[in-house]
């Protein structure tokens, strides 16, 4: 099969979708290759039994570790893509996040664009995926107010919150996609992060960019087409991809292309094509957050929330009272008991019950900072291969040690730790940095190719750092951004 478009963007993520929305705009003819297909909606979307223990809409895709340790990769393959169960987290990065910050053991790299190039598109992404929030007293500043009122506290968290500024702390509501307007579709359910939505609630990519994207009559959607390489013509522009439409042979033709299959598949893409390399940088200085997800327990209070994802700490994201920065506290979705047993495996139900019932769930975060060492590869089978170690992380047992004293000041007599792994690896970013010296950057501040004039990637793979807060809203108002700077 064949089909051609002005611009191919393969991906239909965060980035991609948001990249198609922005050149409808401006009246490009666009194709979207996505491999997966729509999610379905159905009852299992708010089972955490089918979500998290079966692993219903994970793919059956393997990754290997450089030990030749195989594991599943946290990613999912469904239009929309890792949107579609993400926890709809939109904050901004900090100005400083844009700069070079210095820690005791590492150092983050400056972007090649600042805070204040992004901030007009960061006000654009924030209405098209319909943020609630109030600025905090740790938040950059902002041209515009929020386009919606943050989300309130059920009493629970309210409680919780005030304990916690007793000790000199400012809780601040955390910014969320959500469709909570006057009328909106969104029930304020206890499955919303890390479950699909069957309501459309949830500010994910396909329903806030995808779809009216293609309701313009400009945007076309391809599923079930895998792109497995890039070939370029004599000038050294690519020219056409190919790949597999549901099995069959597919072929891809284009004056544009954008490449937003995530971090490390568009790298490895890239790799598999021997395309936009000549630093030989591409897939190298991997990142993925250092994240560590805390259960505090307090017996002496039933948790009865239902939407717990309403509060965050960022009074160490500067400073953690040493002259280095730090990084977040947000409360995440609140956990069931069969959730909290993909990890406590050896634990019976009838003890992991009351423990849920008593649990207050936080995610703890930090700069993983670039480390050449830490890339995508692939195999001699063309196999995807993970090189990682934590980097920068004293700055996240130091934060976590924070944020144990905090909980139990609060009255948390237990707080329990999973720490993320190779295969926990949301917030990917990092393999094809954007910079101004193409010795030391595979992108220019475009995000265009230093080496192909009509490539772009439009992914977190662009990040040459990757700041300490959750990256959705910097890849859409980035994918906007890099929409106006396609030639027409």
């Amino acid at each position: 099969m064949q089909e051609s478009a002005d611009v191919v963007i393969i991906g239909s993520g965060m980035g991609g979708a948001t990249f198609a929305y922005g050149l409808a705009q401006r009246g490009f003819d666009v194709l979207v290759v996505e491999r997966g297909h729509h999610l379905p909606k159905e009852p299992q979307n708010d089972s955490p039994e089918a979500v998290f223990v079966e692993r219903r809409y994970k793919p059956d895709d393997t990754w290997y570790a450089t030990d030749g340790t195989a594991f599943a990769p946290g990613v999912h393959y469904v239009v929309g893509g890792n949107t579609k169960v993400y926890g709809s987290s939109l904050p901004r990065l900090r100005e400083r996040d844009f700069e070079e910050t210095i820690y005791p053991t590492a150092v983050s790299p400056a972007w090649p664009f600042s805070y204040a190039d992004l901030e007009p598109y960061y006000v654009q992404a924030e209405r098209l995926y319909a943020v609630h929030g109030t600025p905090g007293p740790n938040e950059p500043w902002r041209s515009e107010p929020y386009p919606y009122p943050a989300m309130p506290h059920e009493p629970y968290v309210a409680e919780t919150v005030r304990r916690l500024s007793e000790q000199g702390v400012h809780p601040t509501t955390t910014a969320m996609g959500v469709d909570l307007r006057p009328g909106g579709r969104c029930i304020r359910c206890g499955t919303c992060d890390g479950f699909p939505c069957r309501w459309d609630a949830k500010s994910d990519s396909e329903i806030c960019a995808l779809e009216p994207a293609i309701a313009t009559g400009r945007v076309r959607l391809l599923t079930g087409a895998y792109i497995d390489r890039l070939e370029t013509d004599a000038s050294g522009r690519v020219e056409r991809a190919f790949g597999t439409l549901d099995g069959e042979p597919l072929e891809v033709r284009g004056r544009v292309f954008g490449l937003a299959a995530g971090a490390a598949n568009s790298a490895a893409l890239l790799l598999r094509s021997d395309v936009a390399n000549s630093s030989g940088l591409v897939g190298s200085r991997y990142m993925m957050h250092n994240n560590t997800h805390i259960a505090a327990i307090d017996p002496r209070r039933t948790n009865d929330v239902v939407f717990q994802k309403t509060a965050c700490i960022n009074d160490f994201y500067e400073d953690m009272g040493d002259g280095y920065p730090g990084g977040t506290l947000q409360l995440i979705g609140k956990v069931q008991a069969s959730m909290m047993k993909t990890h406590a495996t050896r634990a019976p139900m009838a003890m992991l019950k009351p423990m849920a019932a008593r649990s207050m769930e936080w995610l703890v975060m930090t700069e993983d900072t670039p480390d050449s060492a830490n890339r995508i590869t692939l195999d001699e089978q063309g196999r995807v291969v993970v090189s990682w170690q934590r980097t920068n992380y004293d700055r996240h047992e130091l934060l976590l040690a924070k944020a144990r004293q905090l909980l139990r000041a609060a009255g948390y007599v237990a707080v329990f730790e999973q720490r993320f792994d190779i295969s926990m690896n949301s917030h990917m970013c990092g393999t094809a940095a954007a910079g101004e010296d193409p010795s030391t950057s595979v992108l220019d501040r475009d995000c265009r190719s230093h080496d192909v004039d009509n490539l772009y990637v439009v992914d977190s793979a662009f990040f040459p750092s990757s700041g300490a807060q959750n990256p959705a809203l910097t890849i859409a108002a980035n994918a906007l951004r890099v929409a106006e700077a396609v030639p027409a």
